[in-house]
C-alpha cells in the first residue's frame, strides 16, 4: 500500500484494515463453531454465536462510517478511493457471513432435542462448510496482501462449492423419502447448507472487489455456478 504525505490519512487507512481483519476472524470463527454446533447440537455454543453476530454488525457499521468521513474529508482519487469503497464492499460482505453463521446456529438450537438421524445426514454438510471456510480465509488473506492471483483463485473455485451442495441438496432429500422421521431434521439441513452456499457466494463477491482494488476494473466474465437443482428450499420445505 502507499504511503502518504499526510500521515494521518495513513493512520485511517491502517484502522479501517484493522477492523476488516477483527471482522474477517470473528467470521470465520462463527462459520466453524456454527458447524460443529450444529453437527453436535450444542446449543451453548450456538447461543454464543447469535450472541456474537451484534458485535460483527457493530465493526460493519464502523468500517462503512469511518470510509464514508474519509471521503468526505479527504476527496480521495483513483487508488485511495478504490480501497476506501472496497473497504465498504467488503465490511458488507463478511457481514452478511457473520448474518448466515448465526442463521446456522438458530438451526442448531432449533434441532437440539428432535430425532437422531443417521451420520452419513450432516457428513456431506461438514464437508462443504470444511471448503467455504477454506475459501473464506484464503480471500481475506488475499485482500490482507494484495494478492489479485489467489482472489482469483477463490474466485475460480465456486463451481465446486455449487456442485457440492446440489449433491447434497439431492442426498438430503433422499433421507427424507426413505425415513419420514428424517424429514425435520434434514429440512433444517438443508435450510443450513444454503446458507453454507451463499456464503460462498460472498467469498467470490470479495474476490471481484480485491481485483477492482487492485486493478479499477471490474470482471468482466460471469461468475462460474454449476447449482443445478433450481429448486428453491423455501418452496419444497414450506419455510
Amino acid at each position: 500500500m502507499t504511503d502518504h504525505i499526510v500521515r494521518s490519512y495513513d493512520t485511517d487507512l491502517e484502522g479501517l484494515r484493522r477492523s476488516l481483519a477483527e471482522m474477517g476472524g470473528m467470521a470465520e470463527r462463527m462459520l466453524a463453531d456454527s458447524t460443529v454446533a450444529l453437527v453436535r447440537r450444542d446449543t451453548s455454543l450456538a447461543q454464543k454465536i447469535i450472541s456474537a453476530d451484534q458485535r460483527l454488525d457493530n465493526l460493519q457499521r464502523d468500517v462503512e462510517e469511518k470510509a464514508v468521513l474519509t471521503i468526505a474529508r479527504r476527496q480521495p482519487l483513483a487508488q485511495d478511493l478504490r480501497e476506501l469503497i472496497s473497504a465498504i464492499r467488503i465490511a458488507a460482505d463478511v457481514e452478511r457471513v457473520g448474518d448466515l453463521a448465526k442463521n446456522i446456529a438458530k438451526r442448531a438450537v432449533a434441532i437440539s432435542g428432535q430425532f437422531q438421524p443417521p451420520h452419513r445426514a450432516v457428513v456431506g454438510l461438514e464437508h462443504i462448510s470444511r471448503l467455504v471456510q477454506a475459501q473464506l480465509k484464503d480471500v481475506l488473506d488475499a485482500y490482507a496482501a494484495g494478492n489479485e492471483q489467489k482472489a482469483l483463485e477463490v474466485w475460480g473455485r465456486d463451481d465446486e462449492i455449487d456442485a457440492l451442495y446440489t449433491s447434497l441438496f439431492r442426498e438430503l432429500l433422499t433421507y427424507m423419502m426413505e425415513d419420514p422421521r428424517n424429514i425435520t431434521f434434514c429440512t433444517h439441513l438443508l435450510f443450513c447448507a444454503k446458507n453454507i452456499e451463499r456464503i460462498g457466494d460472498h467469498t467470490t463477491n470479495i474476490a471481484e472487489t480485491i481485483h477492482y482494488l487492485i486493478t479499477g476494473d471490474s470482471l468482466d466474465v460471469n461468475r462460474p455456478k454449476l447449482d443445478t437443482t433450481n429448486i428453491d428450499v423455501e418452496a419444497v420445505t414450506g419455510g
